[in-house]
């Protein structure tokens, strides 16, 4: 077995000793939702590491200039396809692609994500299934299409981009929150079963990420995104390939965040239901 290996800095409070550490330099890595944000992020963080990269996404040019500077600057391959993971076929067409290109992922970033913020009643049906096939079905797909090659040669990973909203319905949001908490869900029941073929699967649980679009695309208010209140897409990276080193489960990143995954288990559902519903209100208007 050769794993992947990422030794968190010191100091790094989520630091553990693990009996086999993850190792990336000459390794290959998927990455769904590469042109911006996020998976940018985890491409650079994974190519400073010296992985090999296949970039995936919707908008080919973001994608074909980040996998050729980081092909120049860090000596890694970087391919690219461009592919619309709310396509039902998607998932197929992506991993045919990187069969032909002979490229075999040690590690799926599965983090390709859609929102849609607004009443369920009022916001426009295909938005929302969309956001389902995406957040959903193309990451379970996926998951679905490498786990099986990872478990033949006991060894690789599969790191799944969850959200905060997954622990608690959000009224305003309820399709995505419902979508985030079926990740999380999800991920925790494969990391149960893979562990004993030597297959790690983590899922990474921020709150509002600073320099994305995705507030934007999903017409979330702007106050969600005001200073203090976001944590950076480098640490939500850090947070999950620490998780990944440590094989655990699931990463909430921010201490706030933390304490706010723990009081909600302590709060009555129908008065949490009722205080979000009236922040939320507020926060659309």
């Amino acid at each position: 077995m050769n794993p992947l290996n990422y030794r968190g800095k010191a100091g790094d409070s989520h630091q553990c000793n693990t009996v086999n550490p993850l190792n990336y330099r000459g390794k290959a890595a998927l990455v769904t939702g590469a042109s911006s944000g996020i998976g940018d992020a985890f491409a650079r963080a994974l190519a400073a590491r010296g992985m090999d990269l296949l970039l995936s996404g919707r908008s080919e040019e973001p994608l074909r200039a980040l996998a050729g500077e980081l092909a120049t600057r860090q000596n890694v391959r970087a391919e690219v396809v461009r592919v619309n993971l709310a396509e039902p076929d998607a998932p197929g067409r992506l991993q045919a692609a990187a069969d032909e290109l002979r490229f075999e992922p040690d590690l799926l970033v599965n983090n390709a994500g859609l929102g849609v913020q607004g009443p369920f009643a009022e916001t426009p049906l295909e938005r929302q299934l969309e956001t389902l096939r995406v957040n959903c079905q193309a990451l379970a797909a996926l998951s679905g299409l490498y786990l099986p090659r990872m478990r033949a040669r006991r060894s690789g990973a599969i790191l799944n981009i969850g959200s905060t909203a997954a622990f608690q319905p959000v009224p305003y949001l309820a399709v995505y929150a419902a979508s985030t908490a079926f990740v999380v869900s999800f991920s925790e029941a494969l990391w149960a079963e893979a562990g004993r073929y030597g297959v790690r699967v983590v899922v990474v649980c921020p709150g509002p990420v600073a320099e994305t679009r995705f507030g934007e695309r999903a017409g979330m208010p702007p106050s969600l995104y005001v200073a203090g209140r976001t944590v950076s897409r480098e640490a939500v990276v850090t947070a999950a390939l620490d998780a990944l080193d440590c094989n655990r489960p699931t990463a909430t990143v921010g201490f706030q965040n933390r304490l706010g995954a723990l009081a909600v288990a302590l709060v009555p559902r129908r008065l949490q239901l009722t205080v979000t519903e009236r922040v939320f209100r507020r926060m659309g208007r």
